[in-house]
């Protein structure tokens, strides 16, 4: 053989070796149910064990009554203990992973814009020289009472626009369908209940997309003191007026239900932490789940393969559930710690999962993930290290960090590193007051080297890609600083910019795009509002900053505004708080946009400077909707 042939050859296996296409199977995976009769026998030993349980925490109560009281009364009665109840073309979109789109505010289908907003959909023409609203559509089934509902996040799958919220009412995540023509308008094909806790997280997102595949990952508790405990098992329904809770059908059999060496803890709860992937390639939606069971405190991330989901015990005791997509069976690993969000996970191209960790956390669940404290470190583990959940990942795999976490952390990857900072003050400042200084962190997530500390003038408050680098956003006093990071052999400053008398308007990953025109050039854009103004849930961003990306230097080019005035009187009847925020960024076929509230705002550059041309307001007016 040739040298140069041994070279390609050994150049091939490398590249294979640091592919995605690397074989990836775990040696052993969790084991399910082999039948309903032995998940419900499970099931009845818990059931068994938490009223010896409960009857153990009242023969205790009541003797601590006893000892208590004083004598000679008669002795107290004790009280029982309380039973704790895309267009593949162009995205709109700052999702985490390429190819897996994350629910939003705003679409893109053909040459309409897709809004959701306020228990409604809507569409706007993006027509050569102007805009022109098409067509305003009740976001919820004909009907249907949408009160104590909120419908907060949409997604395009060909001509089918898919609407995701969670009904209190109801009992579950609600997943509308709608048929959208070439023309913009809008026509309600069918509703569908799927049986779920509330999914709410301040920075996580409920649904994703790939390719036709609609991806939910839900949380069920199960109650073990109800006489049937499948009832509240993963179930899909097809919404009808008449409809009943006994028209739910079990979308996952015993055969599709997991469960790892790990015993329940006495009076924690059971968490049935479930996957559900529904088929929109056919008109009439098909699902199925896979669920594990585990404790409560849980953070997901979604790759292009699988869902990866973190619970945490009582104490530090965590694993890992990696939930294949394709329904094969999961595979699990004991681990310590818990991530701070959604963020802190990368399924890398060379086959391992890399998560950043603090010593103690509670999840993402609603405004969890801003809290957590204690040590840091970086987790770096094959895949195929995955396993029947006996396992844990060996102490050499965990990369202890700098940095003690705090309120607000913030962390990313961006190409070979992982960025990771703190806003410091947890708001703004008034400009004359202290400035604790907090760094910016950098390791190379990869090859585990030294960590950097890179010294800002600001608190870090978002971390976002430009292309292989990246951008640090955050307060110093009144102002806001936009520090552009270098990733190279060393990361290192590039440039600041500063807008003086400004904070961010948006807090989402959402609120912020970069729309690359090079390798080195590209645009930013981001919703502020002045620095004494306070970001509110029905409250529009003052207006989307704009700025140019070359080669890491930044530079204004304008803000497009929202027009001054009171908020349309619109009629709202339900989802009137706007939770996932109402301000966005959009770059798309050539043009620049500003989503703000009920206005659509478009901008021309010309002369270094984005200058309004052209809005619209596509607000309903409530005299026309009664």
């Amino acid at each position: 053989m040739s040298s140069a042939l041994k070279i390609t050859l050994i150049l091939s296996l490398l590249l294979s070796a640091g592919s995605h296409a690397a074989d990836t199977t775990p040696r052993k995976t969790l084991t399910s149910f082999a039948s309903e009769q032995a998940l419900g026998t499970y099931l009845q030993q818990l059931q068994a064990r938490q009223a010896a349980l409960q009857k153990e925490q009242q023969k205790l109560q009541r003797a601590t009554a006893q000892y208590m009281a004083a004598p000679p009364p008669a002795p107290m009665a004790a009280k029982a203990a309380p039973v704790a109840s895309a267009e593949a073309a162009e995205s709109v979109t700052n999702v985490q992973t390429a190819g897996v789109d994350e629910g939003g505010i705003v679409k893109l289908h053909g040459k309409h814009l897709v809004m959701l907003r306020r228990c409604k959909l809507f569409t706007v023409a993006l027509g050569g020289n102007a805009l022109q609203t098409v067509a305003a559509l009740d976001a919820f089934a004909p009907g249907s009472d949408p009160s104590g509902s909120w419908y907060d996040e949409m997604l395009i799958d060909g001509d089918t626009v898919v609407v995701i919220g969670y009904s209190y009412s109801r009992g579950g995540t609600e997943i509308g369908l709608f048929d959208m023509a070439a023309d913009g308008k809008l026509a309600y094909r069918a509703t569908y209940h799927l049986r779920s806790n509330d999914y709410y997280s301040s920075r996580n997102y409920a649904s994703r997309l790939i390719g036709s595949k609609l991806v939910f990952y839900s949380p069920l508790s199960l109650n073990l003191h109800r006489g049937d405990p499948f009832g509240g098992f993963p179930a899909l329904r097809r919404w009808r007026p008449d409809t009943v809770p006994s028209d739910f059908k079990r979308i996952a059999p015993a055969t599709r239900i997991y469960r790892t060496d790990e015993e329940p803890e006495p009076g924690a709860g059971l968490t049935l932490h479930t996957v559900t992937v529904c088929d929109l390639a056919q008109r009439d939606m098909r699902c199925e789940a896979t669920a594990v069971m585990g404790p409560q405190g849980r953070v997901f991330y979604v790759s292009g393969e699988s869902v990866f989901v973190w619970t945490t015990r009582r104490g530090r005791d965590s694993g890992v559930f990696r939930i294949p997509l394709d329904g094969s069976a999961p595979s699990a690993l004991k681990v310590a710690g818990a991530p701070v969000d959604q963020f802190s996970f990368l399924e890398s191209l060379d086959g391992h999962l890399n998560v950043l960790l603090r010593a103690e956390g509670q999840g993402d669940a609603m405004w969890d993930g801003a809290r957590g404290r204690g040590d840091m470190a970086l987790l770096r583990v094959p895949l195929t290290s995955f396993s029947d959940g006996r396992d844990s990942a060996p102490a050499s795999s965990y990369k202890p960090l700098p940095g003690g976490g705090g309120y607000g952390l913030q962390n990313r990857y961006v190409g070979s590193y992982l960025l990771y900072g703190i806003p410091g003050n947890g708001g703004r400042r008034q400009a004359d007051q202290a400035w604790p200084r907090q760094p910016l962190y950098a390791v190379r997530w990869a090859d585990a080297g030294s960590v950097q500390a890179i010294s800002l003038p600001h608190g870090v408050e978002r971390i976002e890609a430009l292309g292989n680098d990246a951008v640090v956003i955050g307060a110093q006093g009144k102002d806001m600083h936009f520090s552009s990071i270098r990733l190279g052999a060393q990361a290192e400053v590039a440039t600041r910019y500063i807008r003086a008398d400004a904070a961010q308007g948006e807090s989402r990953s959402h609120g912020f795009f970069y729309k690359p025109q090079t390798a080195s050039e590209g645009m930013i854009g981001l919703p502020i509002l002045g620095a004494d103004e306070r970001p509110g849930l029905n409250k529009s961003g003052a207006s989307v900053l704009y700025l140019r990306n070359s080669s890491l230097q930044l530079t204004e080019l304008a803000a497009l505004a929202a027009r001054p005035g009171p908020a349309p009187d619109d009629g709202c009847r339900a989802s009137c708080v706007d939770w996932y925020g109402n301000a966005r960024p959009l770059f798309l076929q050539g043009r620049a946009f500003a989503l703000l509230g009920y206005e659509l705002v478009e901008g021309a550059l010309k002369d270094g400077q984005i200058r309004e041309v052209r809005r619209i307001s596509y607000a309903p007016i409530a005299s026309t909707l009664r």
